[in-house]
């Protein structure tokens, strides 16, 4: 079931790219027991239960992918770039439809430059948080994924990489240098 869900959510962007590029982020572990996930080139960072969570192997700089010990449970953060320039209302009708059809969500806010989306599909709970950055041109996001019956064991940690999830600035004015000098 994790599977079928984490699939949309890579769709989506959460963990896109195929290149390792370890000096883009780092793991540190406080006398908390918590880690700390940062990611430089984007600016932003977390932290999780490191009892709980075990970081997989990144495919990319833009994003990571934790998995619980017990393999029921994700936690997958990431950055994209805006390019269809979706603006917050089309990019979560998008998310809600590409990561999580027929879910029965109980949990959305929207704000400005962020939303969250909570609920539950096929079994499995699922809380994203997704923040605009740059003026839309990055989307910063992370989300949690794991079997209902753990909804009670989930839930404090949800509130734990809420609390200190930070966007940072998005590291907006790096600029991706145009390669074609005919085009501006």
């Amino acid at each position: 079931m994790i599977r079928s869900l984490v699939r949309p959510l890579l769709i989506a962007g959460l963990l896109a790219g195929s290149v390792v590029l370890p000096a883009a982020r780092s793991l540190a572990q406080d006398g908390g027991g918590l880690a700390t996930y940062r990611n430089e080139r984007h600016g932003f960072s977390l932290s999780y239960p490191a009892a709980q969570f075990i970081a997989l192997p990144s495919a990319t700089e833009d994003g990571r992918q934790f998995v619980s010990k017990d393999g029921g449970a994700r936690l997958l953060v990431g950055t994209l770039p805006n390019f269809d320039n979706k603006n917050l209302r089309d990019y979560r009708a998008f998310v809600l439809a590409e990561s999580y059809p027929g879910a029965k969500v109980d949990y959305a806010p929207v704000r400005d430059t962020w939303f969250v989306l909570s609920g539950v599909r096929n079994g499995m709970v699922f809380y994203q948080r997704v923040n605009f950055a740059c003026g839309g041109r990055s989307i910063n996001s992370w989300a949690m994924l794991f079997p209902e019956a753990q909804k009670a064991a989930y839930e404090p940690i949800i509130d734990q990489v809420h609390r200190d999830y930070r966007l940072g600035n998005g590291n907006c004015s790096q600029r991706v240098t145009n390669i074609n000098p005919r085009t501006p």
